[in-house]
């Protein structure tokens, strides 16, 4: 179980996270929605501490974190039970597609480079790219690399899955793979949460969908009730427009 209690985060004193709270069952998949700017993804970050939130706790099966407060070695143990995928894939430029699955194993894990060589391997076979293992992203397209992004996130076996808005940076000719291989990700029962503007995928993936606007939370529920019977006016608002 991953739990959230309090969390809160300001930009230049303005709050972008306000007193956040939010459970997660194991094996859930969590669909975050709702207009840009409004903390998605701030959440996400805050909670694989890429930024360090101004106040909360963090709760990951029995592990305990004051936001605010938490240590290196705190922050390194969050790290290694998530895994994030970002919007703009986030590969090292100089690193061929093993290499970049291949680092967050070695530095983030510690395990023997042959170790984690393999485990690559096995990643890149299961996300079909097994055949550009030795290319670099410049070599890839972008749905290729964002692929690998998510393999990278797949090979740590994290406890939960972070994925900040994975197709919004792809030409729409490589959503698809992208969208398919979470798919993939998801019939696995991994836990994940999911901030995108891809609102049939959420309709059709997520065991929960969250809805927020202005740092808050302000309705969540199963896809059917959110996406076909919204309780909250800036919900359905929110729907009108983007549907």
């Amino acid at each position: 179980m991953i739990e959230i209690s309090g969390l809160t985060k300001n930009f230049g004193g303005t709050p972008v996270l306000n007193r956040i709270d939010l459970s997660v069952a194991p094996g859930e998949r969590i669909v975050v929605i709702g207009p840009s700017g409004t903390g998605k993804s701030t959440l996400l970050r805050c909670l694989n501490f890429l930024d360090r939130p101004d106040a909360g706790t963090i709760r990951l099966n029995g592990m305990t974190v004051d936001a605010a407060k938490a240590t290196k070695a705190e922050i390194l143990a969050v790290r290694r039970r998530t895994a994030f995928v970002f919007q703009n894939y986030a590969l090292f430029a100089n690193k061929t597609a093993r290499q970049n699955i291949t680092e967050a194993l070695v530095t983030v894990q510690k395990r023997p480079r042959a170790e984690a060589e393999a485990r690559a391997d096995e990643i890149l076979r299961e996300i079909g790219l097994a055949e550009k293992a030795g290319s670099y992203p410049a070599a890839l397209s972008g749905g290729q690399q964002q692929r690998v992004g998510i393999g990278r996130a797949m090979a740590l076996d994290a406890e939960l899955m972070l994925f900040d808005e994975p197709t919004s940076a792809l030409d729409p000719e490589w959503v698809g793979e992208v969208l398919d291989l979470m798919r993939k990700v998801a019939q696995a029962r991994q836990t994940m949460l999911i901030v995108t503007h891809e609102m049939q995928f959420a309709r059709e993936i997520a065991d929960r969908v969250i809805f927020m606007e202005g740092g808050r939370i302000v309705e969540q529920g199963p896809p059917s009730q959110i996406f076909d019977a919204p309780q909250d006016a800036r919900t359905r608002d929110f729907l009108r427009r983007v549907g």
